[in-house]
């Protein structure tokens, strides 16, 4: 099962105005369940420094498929997953990419978004799963 490019087009637009919300820009990534780019949306004005973020932290979480902010967790000096970042040509392990779930509780691919806090972008991510569920 793979999403669907009108799912990842939704969950833009959940994101997009999560993030007008809570007024900050963002750069949002949808990947399907080969963690592979379906949909990207930049924010005017959100910072370019962003955009390859947002699309390693949706590879990241569809890799593993869990945040990753759990990952982030699991990554810090004498945990089990240290120096995990370094893997796969580069992971991001803090919040903002959160696997994507169909209603029968299979993956089907991940969102990441990054531009602000990260509290911020794991916020706006959670809203771009929530259109779907």
């Amino acid at each position: 099962m793979n999403i669907t490019l009108a799912q990842a087009e939704k969950m833009i637009s959940s994101a997009k105005s999560k993030a007008t919300e809570i007024d900050t820009k963002m750069n949002i990534a949808v990947v399907d369940s080969g963690a592979n780019l379906i949909a990207f949306a930049r924010m005017d004005g959100a910072w370019l420094g962003s955009l390859d973020i947002s699309i390693k932290k949706a590879k990241t979480a569809r890799f593993f498929d869990m945040n990753t902010g759990q990952i982030g967790e699991l990554s810090q000096p004498g945990g089990p997953l240290f120096n995990i970042e370094h893997s796969n040509l580069g992971l991001i392990t803090f919040p903002g990419g959160i696997p994507v779930k169909d209603a029968s509780g299979n993956i089907i691919g991940a969102i990441g978004v990054s531009g602000s806090s990260v509290e911020n972008d794991h916020t706006v991510a959670e809203a771009g799963t929530k259109a779907i569920s």
